[in-house]
């Protein structure tokens, strides 16, 4: 099964970490993604940007609205993603639990839900 670890942290907390603790953030990261790979669990994974430099896209009467920044003010931020394959939702969370960044705010565990389009389901 394929899960998505979505990883949330506090963007002022990154923002004013010294230099050098950020970079082994992004050090001992990577070296989890390695861990991963090696245990056959990675799939892929990516930090994303600070969240004032995202654009939220709606539709309003058929037409786009766009809004900058997230939907929603929060105390969090999505900070990144990791796709795994876990063999349940129980490995999902212990493979999550080991994730560097959790300990800026939390990681959010979702099963992949595979699209079918009807025709293939005849």
């Amino acid at each position: 099964m394929k899960f998505l670890c979505i990883v949330y942290n506090n963007e002022k907390t990154l923002k004013e970490m010294p230099r050098a603790e950020y970079q082994e953030l992004d050090d001992i990261s990577l070296e989890y993604d390695e861990t991963l790979r090696n245990g056959g669990h990675y799939l892929y994974s990516n930090a994303l940007d600070y969240s004032e430099k995202a654009a939220t896209v709606r539709l309003k009467q058929g037409k786009a609205m766009v809004t900058d920044g997230p939907f929603a003010e929060t105390r969090e931020q999505v900070g990144g993603f990791i796709l795994i394959e876990a063999k349940d939702m129980q490995q999902a969370i212990t493979l999550a639990t080991n994730i560097p960044a959790i300990r800026l705010g939390g990681v959010e565990i979702r099963p992949i839900k595979e699209l079918t389009h009807s025709r293939d389901q005849a």
